[in-house]
Order: C-alpha cells, then sequence, then structure tokens
C-alpha cells in the first residue's frame, strides 16, 4: 500500500472564497494545495462585470499569504441582463475564465440568477466563439420537482437542449451529483465536461441524518442515494478527461449552519486533497488521482499544466472541531475526526 503519493500541483475548478474578514481566514488553505483556483462570483452584490471582477481578484490576492503563488481566476455572473459584449471585454481582460449560471433561487446568494435560460442566447453565442466555458449550476427550481430530481430535470428540459443550440458551446456541469448526470456528460461531445466534489464522492444521503440531522452536510445539490455516489467515483476513477476536480468548496458560519434555516454549502478546502485521496484509495485508484487533480481540468481550460509537485503522506490526522472564519468559526467537512492522508509541509 503506497505511503506517498506526489501529484503535479492541481488546480480547483470550483472554490467559494466569500470576502472581507471571512475570506482573509480560508483563501490560504485552497493556495497551500492548489496552484490555480476558478473563483465563484456569487458575492453580494454578484461579480457581474469584468470590473467587478478585476476588484475581486485584487482583494483575493491581498488576501493571500506572503510569497504565495497562488493565481486567483475569476468568473462573471450571469444575469438575464449581461450584455453580450461583457464576454469580449472578459475575453480581452485575459483574467476572466468562465462565466457563471445560477437559476434564479437555487443556491446561497442567486437570487440575482437567470430567470429563463433563452434570454442568455446572445451571451452564449459571443461565449461559444470566444471560447470562454460556462459553468452551470445543473438544477431547475420549480417547486413542483423533488430536490432529489432536480439535476436530473435540469440535465433534461435545460442541458439537453442548451448543448443542441451552442454545439460549439464549452460547458462545464459543476459539482455533478446523479447517474443520469455523468451519463450525459459521457455521451456528449468534448466541449462538455463536469466537476466533482469530494463530499459527494465520499458521501450518501444517510450522511445528513446520522445520528440526528446534520446541516454541516447540507449542501445543493444535496447528496444523493448510494447508486449515484457509485457512478460519480466509477466516472472520476474513468480516465475520461471529461471529470475534474472542484471542491465546491462553500464555507457558512457556524451560526447560519446551525439555524432554524442552515445555508446550503460543505466546507472542504481545509483538507480537499486528502478527502480525494481517501475516496480514490476506497476505490482503488490511486494512480488516477494525478490526472483528475492535475491535467484535465487544465486542459479543458486550455491552460498549461503546472509545474510544482505536492505530496500527500499516509498519516492519520484529526480535523479541528472547527476553524476560523473572519470573527467566527466555520466546521469543516469531517471535524473531529481523523483522516489517512497528509498534506506534506
Amino acid at each position: 500500500m503506497a505511503e506517498k503519493l506526489t501529484l503535479t500541483r492541481p488546480d480547483d475548478f470550483h472554490v467559494h472564497f466569500r470576502d472581507g474578514e471571512a475570506m482573509r481566514s480560508i483563501v490560504g488553505a485552497t493556495a497551500r494545495q492548489f496552484a490555480r483556483a476558478i473563483a465563484m462570483p456569487n458575492l453580494k452584490p454578484p461579480v457581474v462585470t469584468v470590473k467587478d471582477a478585476a476588484a475581486y481578484r485584487d482583494r483575493i490576492l491581498a488576501a493571500l499569504p506572503k510569497k504565495s503563488d497562488f493565481e486567483p481566476l475569476m468568473t462573471l455572473y450571469l444575469t438575464d441582463d449581461t450584455p453580450a459584449a461583457e464576454i469580449g471585454r472578459a475575453r480581452a481582460a485575459g483574467f476572466v475564465k468562465a462565466v457563471k449560471y445560477y437559476p434564479a433561487g437555487a443556491t446561497t446568494n442567486s437570487a440575482s440568477g437567470v430567470t429563463d435560460i433563452r434570454k442568455c442566447d446572445a451571451v452564449f453565442e459571443a461565449m461559444q466563439e470566444a471560447g470562454m466555458p460556462l459553468l452551470l449550476h445543473g438544477e431547475v427550481t420549480d417547486a413542483d420537482v423533488d430536490v432529489f430530481d432536480r439535476e436530473a430535470v435540469f440535465v433534461d428540459r435545460t442541458l439537453g437542449p442548451l448543448v443542441k443550440r451552442f454545439p460549439g458551446l464549452k460547458v462545464v456541469l459543476e459539482h455533478a451529483t446523479t447517474h443520469e448526470a455523468v451519463a450525459f456528460v459521457e455521451r456528449a461531445g468534448p466541449h462538455v465536461a463536469a466537476t466533482l466534489t469530494p463530499q459527494h464522492l465520499l458521501l450518501n444521503r444517510n450522511a445528513l441524518f446520522a445520528g440526528g440531522l446534520n446541516p454541516h452536510y447540507y449542501c445543493l445539490p444535496v447528496i444523493k442515494r448510494e447508486t449515484h455516489r457509485r457512478a460519480l467515483v466509477k466516472a472520476a476513477i474513468s480516465g475520461s478527461p471529461k471529470f475534474f476536480l472542484g471542491t465546491d468548496s462553500a464555507p457558512h458560519s457556524r451560526a447560519s449552519k446551525e439555524s432554524c434555516c442552515g445555508h446550503a454549502g460543505i466546507y472542504t478546502a481545509h483538507a480537499a486533497l486528502e478527502l480525494y485521496a481517501e475516496a480514490f484509495e476506497a476505490a482503488g485508484a490511486l494512480d488516477k488521482l494525478e490526472a483528475f487533480a492535475s491535467h484535465y481540468g487544465a486542459d479543458f481550460y486550455g491552460l498549461p499544466r503546472n509545474k510544482g509537485k505536492v505530496t500527500l503522506e499516509k498519516s492519520s490526522w484529526e480535523v479541528p472541531a472547527e476553524l476560523e472564519f473572519g470573527a467566527e468559526k466555520v466546521v469543516p467537512m469531517r471535524a473531529g475526526q481523523a483522516l489517512a492522508w497528509r498534506l506534506a509541509p
């Protein structure tokens, strides 16, 4: 059994840094492991223009530990009113790498999201021309659709028609959670990919209720049945370049999670690579982790693969019960529990 695992330094293609004091508490955890990360734009107010993205990028860089060489990759928040011309400005800027689609009301800070995806066709035309990826929160928000079915319905009603209308548009179905999503991505052309999170690779929906209702395992899309988890693991270890790492690390304060209306999101940046290593090791596929974590995402985005290396060691350690989050605390995934892998200093 492997005691050390050295990988090309990976990238995180989906992370929430938040802002202000909270961001300054957590951004170093991502920078310690990853060379680059796609920063989500769902702030209050959201990052809707290149000017907004430049300002947010400056705040992220200012919050990094000294001598960090980490590079934030910025995104724009798509709205019903996003002008197609903003895509040209984004491409010219260079640091904006994608546009994020949230259905209005789907998840945290998504109130400004898209009400009807057909309203954005002109933007998608411009993105297709520019080669800029569209990142999808793949859920419908219809009240008559069961929360556990929202992704599968989105794949059928929204993603399929979108790919047909814009066959040259690069699309990433973020945090895929179902076997329906995996099957669609596998069948689709080379412009369609998906990110997979550590929580969806490691947990099924029983985790939400083990020992009582656990708000710290509540995220959107919600954790699904074991059959879906197995489909995600199979995709992750398949060697297909269509599936790559995106943590969707989404911190919320303990108080906001343990409330009468707890926020959706799981914080994983404290041990992202260790959690992925656990999932790949359990599947007998540690040899597949490097390509999933370090190669496929960069290739899809048209970025150079990183030159540096990171090493994971087989060394048990206990995850802290809580971590600093600005003036508050955040409860990380596996709080108070042991992890078998540890990132070497």
